[in-house]
């Protein structure tokens, strides 16, 4: 044979099947370019050097992971359906003479022009695009990108191996297929279905108890710590779940239509319903990955959305004024006053809506009415993080001062005010000490941002004066030891400046109060922390989420659209057959659609009306987790999380629409 004639024979193939390697190649292309984008930004030293810029390249070294895994999956889906489709072919060659050597040299070389055509352009479009892409991550975390062009040379060298990895790993399966498979098996491969599954009630029936045991878990837990240790276990169970009732509740679902002779025996009803029937469990597996992938879809993109939306919000409950420091209680507050006041006027400044207040901090798990802290070293594996609670404490002096009240209390008596969580007891008891006599829960209390991020539910107690304060001290100090909290004065305050101003302000007095420590002045454990030091934090934090929840929300779009399209095509070309015996038998054209958009239109409304139960399930935990990020506007979470799957919705048909028309077009 001649030297180039494996070449042409692999061009030709390619060139032969556009219809189903063009979609192949785009998206290998597509996500081959969002890979290098990601990467690029993550090596970017531009990025690196914006407020901000670490912390948002943390993040997205998370996103070339799961673009590598999922870039992986979908190539490999990808090919095993090209592979079905090109078995005929390569069966004819068998039976013609070539040798499985021979085929697989062949494949080699359509494989080693699909990666050339996917690295190139791929990594041209993404390095194209790079720029683009860094000046959108310079926006959201409000900073300004220098103007030159640069190239990360790791980033390159990492899209490589993955293309280069990925497409081995496709031509080795490949391989694998072609070397096990009879040259009659290869010739009719493409016509091979599946046989109709058998016996699936109880896997059914496992996929609704293992749906619901997730939904019990969403909908239960309480504390976000426990939602962070649960999601991941409820995700399993919902992807399994997904399957096993697609694959065998679709199963049981036409079983019953079949047996519905109202139903089945309508011309429409009575193909599609066969069809579905017959192929149901590939159909099943693939209609579970468009919901799952949809699922993604609208929880990534609703929760970083929301996420960054809600910034602002989330940095001011955070930090309620512009500057907040905290030293020891025990300290020289007059000096620390001084300095603070000699700076502002250097500055010509004033401070505004100032707060004092001393505090103690400790935490403990709450057991009916009892706050537990003297726990073994053991205990701490087996915590229970729903119990898990903080506990400011106040005197009765500072909590009137503060709210402006004029509340009273006895020896015994607190005043307590709970925050995230109800407590329904007369008394509470705090380790080894005597219970204290709960005389009224409080419904507001002073603004405290600690509270507002808190992962654990916050109760506030207030005592009865400084002796009751020093008795709790003197308890937990010697419950937690070196681990022991202490006694803290807060002073914050706003200020009319811009933000050069503020974090320079703040940094002034953090370096005096230095200075004071040097020179024998008593601060100690001094604490400066300025809102707008802060917003480039928040900013790149949520900024970041947000870039990678778009770009894995367009990688999974990219899955769900070809799991789509390669599906239609699929049982077009299954279905072409029979549709053409049906017209034979005096089946017309406008009947023949008919029974394929109730085909499609029943299988595709499945998926998304799951992915919206799915996200409306998850919810709940959803919200607990973004409480951990700082984000607890949850009405702003339920208007995002409704207009994303109206979006994704409108998408969705779109999508259904486009690959109805080429199954159409196959089967007509």
């Amino acid at each position: 044979m001649k030297r180039n004639l494996y070449p042409k024979l692999a061009w030709h193939g390619i060139m032969k099947n556009q219809k189903t390697y063009l979609p192949f190649l785009l998206t290998s292309v597509g996500i081959t370019m969002m890979y290098y984008i990601v990467a690029h930004l993550t090596y970017s030293k531009s990025i690196y050097e914006m407020h901000g810029g670490q912390e948002m390249q943390m993040i997205l070294s998370w996103g070339t992971a799961v673009i590598a895994v999922f870039a992986a999956i979908f190539l490999f889906y990808m090919n095993s359906f090209l592979m079905r489709r090109r078995k005929t072919e390569f069966g004819l060659y068998n039976i013609l003479g070539m040798g499985k050597w021979n085929i697989a040299r062949i494949l080699l070389w359509q494989n080693l022009m699909l990666f050339m055509v996917s690295l190139i352009g791929g990594l041209g479009l993404g390095i194209v695009l790079s720029k683009l892409s860094e000046l959108c991550a310079a926006k959201m975390l409000g900073n300004s990108s220098p103007l030159g062009f640069t190239i990360e040379p790791n980033a390159v060298r990492n899209t490589v191996l993955l293309t280069a990895v990925s497409y081995a790993l496709i031509l080795l399966y490949s391989l694998g297929q072609i070397h096990v498979s009879k040259p009659i098996a290869l010739l009719h491969g493409e016509k091979t279905g599946e046989k109709p599954p058998k016996a699936r009630w109880l896997l059914a029936l496992i996929g609704v108890v293992l749906l619901g045991v997730a939904y019990y878990l969403s909908i239960t837990i309480k504390e976000p710590i426990a939602a962070l240790s649960t999601f991941f276990v409820a995700v399993l169970l919902v992807i399994l779940a997904t399957y096993l009732l697609f694959i065998c509740g679709s199963v049981a679902l036409c079983k019953i239509l079949q047996k519905n002779k109202r139903y089945y025996y309508q011309l429409r009803h009575f193909v599609s319903v066969s069809s579905m029937s017959y192929r149901m469990k590939r159909n099943g597996a693939s209609l579970a990955s468009i919901c799952i992938l949809s699922t993604m879809v609208l929880v990534m993109i609703s929760s970083s959305l929301c996420l960054y939306v809600g910034a602002e919000d989330s940095l001011r409950q955070r930090y309620p004024r512009d500057i907040e420091i905290t030293v020891n209680a025990s300290s020289d507050i007059d000096a620390m006053q001084q300095i603070i006041s000699d700076v502002l006027q250097e500055n010509q400044l004033a401070a505004e809506n100032e707060l004092e207040m001393t505090t103690l901090s400790i935490a403990g798990l709450l057991d009916g009415n009892h706050v537990l802290m003297n726990l073994n070293d053991n205990d701490s594996v087996y915590i229970d993080y729903d119990k898990v609670l903080m506990m400011g404490i106040f005197t009765l002096d500072e909590y009137n001062r503060l709210a402006g009240a004029s509340e009273t209390l006895a020896d015994g008596e607190i005043l307590i005010h709970m925050f995230r969580k109800p407590y329904d007891y007369d008394t509470i008891q705090l380790g080894d000490m005597t219970p204290l006599h709960i005389k009224k829960q409080v419904d507001e209390f002073i603004p405290d941002g600690n509270a507002a991020v808190s992962v654990s539910a916050t109760m506030y107690l207030i005592v009865r004066d400084d002796a009751a304060l020093q008795e709790i001290y003197n308890m937990q100090k010697e419950t937690y030891g070196t681990a022991a909290s202490i006694l803290e004065y807060q002073y914050a305050f706003d200020i009319q400046a811009d933000v050069d101003t503020e974090i320079a302000v703040m940094k002034e007095i953090e370096n005096r109060f230095s200075t004071a420590v040097y020179n024998d002045v008593n601060l100690h454990n001094y604490l400066c922390r300025s809102l707008e030091e802060q917003r480039s934090s928040f900013y790149a934090l949520y900024g970041g989420l947000l870039f990678l929840g778009i770009l894995l929300s367009i990688v999974f779009l990219f899955g769900t659209v070809l799991i789509m399209y390669y599906k239609q095509i699929s049982e077009g070309y299954e279905d072409a057959a029979r549709f053409e015996i049906m017209q034979k038998v005096g089946m017309t054209k406008p009947e023949i659609k008919k029974s394929i958009n109730s085909q499609i239109l029943t299988v595709f409304a499945a998926p998304l009306l799951a992915a919206g139960v799915h996200t409306a399930f998850a919810f709940p935990m959803v919200k607990r987790l973004l409480i951990l990020l700082g984000l607890t506007n949850t009405p702003l979470l339920v208007c995002i999380t409704v207009i994303s799957f109206l979006i994704f919705a409108v998408l969705y048909i779109l999508m259904y629409k486009l690959t109805s028309h080429s199954y159409y077009q196959l089967v007509k």
